[in-house]
């Protein structure tokens, strides 16, 4: 038996990174996995996969772009004729753009607010009809809204407020046991975060440069993220809710 056998699961930026790793962690342990993403080709090439190795059709590709309330109905339509309900619900979907104070633009600051905080809350609002009691709802947070550093402040701002989101969540939903929680990664090899620094030797300097700082000495891998967004959507987490639980190798830790 799967520890989410009969769940019904949601996770936003499913395409690839940690969204694609959790997404396959979650249909291998048993639930119907509604996998959204920005990028149809990349999106169905990922629910594919999953579905090929789990010899069955329990992920469900759904484009959706979290920063466009349109989207996010159709994305709950679909799951409420489909599954009727959501029992987890893991609000992955983000953007991570690097910018000086003084080379923030509108445009910079739209965008990361857009999709990190307003579409992340709008994400789990819509979602509030379709959440059985009892359901757990997971955030991605980050170590950048507890550790400094430079050209990330409104990046950093953006996961602050995320970490905020699941306390007060966490009281609000508490009547209906609906926990909230949030995870914060490290540096995690991903599209993304390969995506950071774009020159070459700018990028092994900037990965240099965290590996030094760090415990264990590595960047992570997806799937150790993953463990820990199935490790919150179980009934093992079931006495934890409002928490922050950092996947960063010690980086923001010590």
């Amino acid at each position: 038996m799967g520890q989410l056998d009969g769940k019904v699961a949601v996770i936003t930026g499913g395409s690839a990174g940690i969204g694609a790793a959790t997404a396959r962690r979650f249909a291998l342990e048993g639930a119907t996995v509604f996998v959204t993403g920005r990028r149809q080709a990349e999106l169905d090439t990922t629910v594919k996969a999953i579905n090929t190795e789990n010899g069955s059709g329990q992920a469900i590709a759904v484009r959706s772009d979290v920063s466009s309330l349109e989207d996010l109905d159709r994305l709950y339509a679909r799951v409420r004729d489909h599954s009727g309900r959501v029992d987890v619900l893991f609000a992955n979907a983000g953007v991570t753009q690097i910018a000086r104070l003084e080379d923030v633009s509108e445009e910079h600051f739209d965008r990361v607010f857009g999709v990190n905080v307003r579409g992340l809350l709008f994400t789990v609002q819509k979602a509030l009809p379709l959440l059985s009691d009892g359901a757990s709802v997971i955030l991605t947070a980050s170590i950048a809204a507890s550790k400094a550093s430079a050209a990330s402040s409104v990046y950093g701002a953006t996961k602050a407020a995320v970490r905020s989101f699941a306390r007060t969540w966490a009281m609000e939903l508490a009547g209906r046991r609906i926990r909230v929680n949030a995870i914060s990664p490290g540096p995690v090899e991903t599209p993304m975060f390969s995506g950071v620094v774009t020159d070459p030797a700018q990028a092994t300097d900037f990965k240099d440069a965290l590996l030094a700082g760090m415990p264990l000495g590595r960047v992570g891998d997806a799937d150790e993220v993953a463990a820990a967004a199935l490790f919150l959507a179980t009934d093992a987490s079931s006495f934890t809710t409002g928490a922050e639980l950092f996947v960063d190798g010690g980086l923001a830790q010590v």
